[in-house]
């Protein structure tokens, strides 16, 4: 009895270091076409340095808002016989065919704060809907009323997500008018938002808050209300928690809140994803979220590092 327990224990052991020894190794792509944003940076080079640590060979493809050539290098990828894919933001609605054919070929599919549909085995995200009301109640509660500028980007899906709160929010309320809005284009998205929030002012000099959708647009939003010198009488707001916006927030400029999110946590829970596949395991859900906080002038020291 004694040696069928210690050769179940020798078994067992086996399997173990074998499963470790197929999990190293593997190729994992990374695409994205938001790789010149911070916070999608942020996100795969934190995935890339943990699973780098797993002996997984990492490549990232950026193709700098073009979607049409993300549909091309997800079918190039996918004909190379990758282990895993991560999709590194992006919309995965626009790539189901190339979702369903990397699924025929074996090939698992990861969405990092990319949305979910079926096809994908989970989608690593904070939960945008609270992020946005979030954001959208403290503006609200700041101005008591007035005049607001929308600048949003409906082609991310959780963007999306956070535009339709505020829709929602705002459209509940009989005090509040959008006088503006903007689609943001990326790549380019501060400059971008910059120059259209200086058309925006000449037009409306009298606003007296801008909702962004993210915090690359609420930055761009601000420098234009500095040049303008109305940082006085206009706020800005905006989602992420990237350091740049957290700076601002701290030196008084015209952005008073954003909502951080966890970039970092989110590459972290990727890898660990990604570890149950390649154990044959089930991941945990198909949607996890990666906790946020609200962060204003009263608590942005806490959150910006040395």
């Amino acid at each position: 009895m004694k040696k069928i327990i210690i050769l179940l224990m020798v078994v067992c052991l086996v399997v173990v270091f074998s499963l470790s020894l197929l999990a190293a190794g593997k190729d994992i792509a990374v695409l994205t076409p938001y790789l010149a944003s911070v916070t999608t940076n942020t996100m795969i080079e934190s995935f890339r340095e943990e699973a780098e640590k797993e002996g997984w060979e990492i490549t990232v493809y950026d193709t700098k808002g073009d979607f049409n050539e993300l549909a091309n290098r997800y079918e190039d990828i996918i004909a190379q016989g990758v282990d895993a894919i991560v999709m590194g933001m992006g919309d995965p609605n626009q790539l189901k065919k190339q979702i369903k054919i990397a699924n025929e070929a074996g090939i698992p599919v990861f969405g990092g704060d990319a949305g979910y549909i079926d096809g994908i085995q989970c989608n690593v995200t904070s939960n945008n809907y609270i992020l946005a009301a979030q954001n959208t109640s403290y503006l609200l509660d700041k101005i008591n009323g007035g005049k607001v500028v929308k600048f949003y980007h409906s082609a991310h899906p959780g963007v999306f997500k956070r535009e339709v709160v505020f829709d929602a929010i705002v459209d509940s309320r009989d005090d509040i008018e959008v006088v503006a809005e903007h689609f943001v284009q990326v790549p380019g998205p501060i400059e971008d938002a910059r120059q259209a929030m200086q058309s925006i002012l000449l037009a409306n000099p009298d606003i007296d808050a801008v909702w962004a959708a993210w915090d690359e647009p609420a930055i761009g939003a601000s420098l234009a209300i500095q040049q303008a010198g109305l940082e006085a009488d206009i706020i800005v707001f905006g989602i992420d928690g990237n350091s740049q916006a957290l700076e601002m927030i701290k030196k008084g400029s015209p952005i008073k809140a954003t909502v951080k999110q966890d970039f970092a946590a989110m590459g972290t829970i990727l890898v660990e994803q990604i570890k149950r596949v390649f154990a044959g395991k089930e991941v945990s859900d198909k949607i996890i979220y990666a906790p946020s906080i609200l962060v204003t002038e009263s608590n942005v020291e806490q959150f910006i590092t040395d």
